[in-house]
C-alpha cells in the first residue's frame, strides 16, 4: 500500500469488489445514481459526508488512510518557529505516534528490501529509533 498518494476512488471500488456488494444497494445507501457511483470510483477526492457513508456501507475506515498519511508524510516541527503561549485547542487532539499494523508492515518492507536504511527511516518519518527496533525484534520472532 502507497500510502503517499492515495486515489480515494480507486480504493473504495477495490473495497467494493472485495464486499461482493450490488450497485443496486450501493446507489440506494447513497442515494446516487450508477453513473454518479462510477464517476465516484475514478475520483482521486470525494467530500467528507460521502467518504464516511461509504466508510459505514463498507465497514472500513478510509479516514485511516488519510490520518497514516499523515504520520509519514506531515512536516516535522522545527525548533525554527516562533514559540507562542500554548493554546489550548476545543478541538479533540489525537496523539500522533499511533501506528497501525499496515504502516509497520510498510515501513518494515523498505528496511527487508534495501530501498532504506533504519536511519533514513528515522530521519524521514521521525519514527523513534527504539520504536523502530523494537518493530524489527518483534517481526524477526515471526
Amino acid at each position: 500500500m502507497d500510502f503517499k498518494t492515495l486515489h480515494i476512488g480507486k480504493l473504495i471500488k477495490k473495497k467494493v469488489a472485495e464486499s461482493d456488494l450490488e450497485i443496486s444497494r450501493i446507489c440506494s445507501f447513497l442515494k446516487l445514481d450508477e453513473e454518479e457511483v462510477n464517476l465516484m470510483y475514478q475520483s482521486a477526492n470525494i467530500k467528507t459526508e460521502v467518504l464516511l457513508r461509504w466508510s459505514k456501507l463498507l465497514k472500513y475506515d478510509f479516514f485511516r488512510l488519510y490520518s497514516q498519511h499523515l504520520i509519514l508524510y506531515s512536516p516535522p516541527q522545527g525548533n525554527n518557529y516562533i514559540k507562542k503561549a500554548p493554546h489550548k485547542s476545543k478541538l479533540p487532539e489525537f496523539r500522533k505516534n499511533i501506528y497501525t499494523q499496515e504502516v509497520i508492515d510498510f515501513i518494515l518492507e523498505l528496511i527487508y528490501t534495501e530501498k532504506k536504511t533504519k536511519m533514513e527511516i528515522v530521519e524521514e518519518y521521525r519514527i523513534p529509533k527504539t520504536t523502530l527496533y523494537k518493530w524489527i525484534s518483534k517481526n524477526k520472532s515471526k
